[in-house]
């Protein structure tokens, strides 16, 4: 039986209805799935009394899910860094779960390769998709974020601790002047079980208020969330939407 360990968002409701069987939602404290109920609420101080329960239950596997904000600590109980993403998946592990990604429940959601829109790159937006590559890659040991806005081959922004969301609405005039495009990507080293990169019609959107002329996302690396609306949204507003794969030039 699975469980979803589920933050914000409308991804976690998506998942747990494409699965045969319903799965066990629990929802971090603070955190609203959207049209998505919880059937346990938790908080990290007490993710010993979690596992329990979800072992008791006959919960097998789990599914790290959905947008979380940093959570509410009590710091008499818990050192917030103590517990990164990869210490919570082997908490899990080590608790005899099988700790299974989104890409692994639903693999079609994973950005296969292709110009997905009517806009097409041109050659500016090739050298400029390129040089963000190179960026991701860049900042992957510094664990910064995994999406930069690049025009004219400068960097116009590096996604940190707002996420792309907050990136987009952020950015600087020139950005716009520039044509600029979002890449997006996952680390090197990613944990892909549990934080790859995701893109969905909202991001479609903030793109184009940003004045971008289009959105690149590494092939194989990407969750494209409810892709159909994706490519009518990038279409509707003359986007380009690509996914592209490291040897495209």
């Amino acid at each position: 039986m699975l469980a979803l360990i589920a933050g914000g968002g409308d991804l976690p409701r998506q998942v747990a209805a494409a699965q045969a069987q319903a799965p066990f939602v629990c929802v971090l404290e603070g955190s609203s799935p959207d049209g998505l109920v919880a059937d346990r609420r938790f908080r990290l101080e007490t993710l010993g009394t979690l596992l329990s329960d979800l072992q008791g239950r006959g919960i097998t596997s789990v599914c790290f899910i959905g947008n979380v904000s940093r959570p509410q600590f009590d710091p008499a109980a818990l050192d917030a860094a103590t517990l990164p993403l990869e210490v919570a998946r082997d908490i899990f592990r080590d608790a005899g779960f099988r700790v299974v990604g989104i890409h692994e429940l639903m693999p079609d959601m994973l950005a296969r390769p292709g110009i997905l829109s009517q806009a097409q790159p041109d050659d500016r937006m090739r050298r400029d998709a390129a040089r963000g590559a190179e960026v991701l890659a860049a900042l992957s040991p510094l664990d910064i974020g995994q999406a930069c806005v690049i025009g004219r081959a400068q960097v116009m922004a590096v996604e940190a601790i707002g996420g792309t969301d907050h990136m987009l609405t952020t950015l600087p005039e020139v950005a716009r002047d520039a044509r600029a495009v979002l890449c997006k990507g996952p680390k090197k080293g990613q944990i892909r079980e549990i934080d790859l990169p995701t893109v969905g019609p909202e991001t479609i959107e903030y793109a184009h208020a940003a004045g971008l002329a289009g959105i690149v996302v590494e092939a194989g690396g990407v969750l494209m969330a409810e892709r159909e609306s994706c490519i009518a949204a990038a279409d509707r507003h003359g986007l380009v939407l690509w996914v592209r794969e490291e040897r495209d030039a």
